[in-house]
């Protein structure tokens, strides 16, 4: 099941968890309130904050994880240089730690740092969230049948079986996926 859906999923059991539980405590009003209701109303107000905001922080990695977002030209272009930072196989570092400063000095690429260095080329900073690493990120999900990696663009340059070609078409990928969403150019 794609990362997105599993994401919308929990936020729903989570909604529909605190939605019973606001129930619940609005219905405790007007009670008397003895020693072990007051501390279960505490504990179900805790547990309502807390729901609230796991909740907030899981709608908005869903809004970054969704799928089809508005691409730019700058997402191309961020793309196109990872791409030529990984020219070849020489210049591909496949132990990933993401730490950059070490690829960049020895000008040996993972994926990610790859990535990393390209936003912050292009746009001026790294920015996590941008269409560009999503969909790389999307592209490896793709490649790999959704493998459950911590990191995908880690994981995936790590991984034993993956060979350079398939680094060069997970760029590839997610170059044709941000290039079909370009807005047209008059």
């Amino acid at each position: 099941m794609p990362r997105f859906q599993v994401i919308l999923l929990v936020g729903v059991a989570l909604a529909a968890l605190l939605a019973v539980a606001l129930r619940w405590l609005w219905r405790q009003r007007g009670r008397a309130a003895t020693t072990g209701r007051k501390v279960l109303i505490g504990a179900v107000s805790v547990g309502c904050l807390s729901l609230a905001v796991l909740l907030e922080g899981g709608i908005e990695l869903l809004w970054h994880e969704r799928p089809n977002q508005p691409a730019t030209a700058l997402d191309l272009r961020i793309i196109d240089r990872a791409d030529a930072l990984l020219k070849n196989e020489a210049s591909w570092n496949r132990n990933d730690d993401k730490v950059c400063a070490d690829d960049k000095a020895a000008q040996k690429w993972s994926l990610y740092c790859a990535l990393e260095t390209a936003c912050i080329e292009v746009i001026g900073r790294y920015v996590h969230t941008r269409v560009a690493l999503q969909e790389a990120r999307f592209a490896v999900e793709a490649a790999t049948a959704a493998k459950p990696y911590a990191g995908r663009l880690m994981g995936f340059n790590n991984e034993p079986g993956t060979r350079f070609a398939d680094v060069k078409q997970v760029l590839q990928a997610a170059r044709e996926r941000v290039k079909s969403r370009l807005p047209a150019q008059p």
